[in-house]
């Protein structure tokens, strides 16, 4: 038998899903996107500036700051999660250093990343807010006989 996760070994028929964080969602995916835009931007640099760049440096930085943009996205649960996907926006856009298209690129995402945070915030807290609301109801509206079912 698989090895099951803590949240499968306590599940119990009738439990509630856990709802995932719409910020959390949203933070992974700008971050994904701009590990590609890393990636590719590192292969612009190679192509344009490898005569006064060393080519080492170029890959090496390159595919470094990708591969931190991919691992990154399983920090965002924790509480400093949020604070590196920061850090990473700043480190973006000082790659226009090499090449200067990335100023633009790096502040177009620092505002994405922006977006995505406020915004999946705001969502977060009405969800939570919704479900609250639904427990409320759920309990008021609960008949002692019928275990919570509705009839057919």
């Amino acid at each position: 038998m698989a090895r099951q996760t803590k949240a499968q070994r306590e599940w119990r028929p009738g439990m509630p899903k856990k709802r995932r964080s719409v910020k959390v969602m949203f933070a992974s995916t700008v971050l994904l996107l701009e590990a590609f835009v890393v990636l590719f931007a590192t292969l612009v640099v190679f192509g344009l500036r490898s005569d006064t760049i060393p080519v080492g440096v170029i890959l090496g930085v390159g595919l470094t700051l990708s591969s931190v943009l991919i691992v990154s996205c399983a920090l965002l649960t924790k509480p400093y999660g949020i604070l590196i996907g920061w850090i990473l926006q700043v480190l973006i856009i000082a790659t226009g250093i090499a090449e200067p298209m990335m100023f633009l690129v790096g502040i177009l995402f620092a505002l994405t990343w922006l977006y995505g945070i406020r915004t999946g915030a705001r969502l977060d807290r009405e969800n939570a807010q919704r479900d609250r609301e639904q427990a409320e109801w759920d309990q008021a509206n609960k008949s002692e006989g019928d275990n919570g079912q509705q009839p057919l």
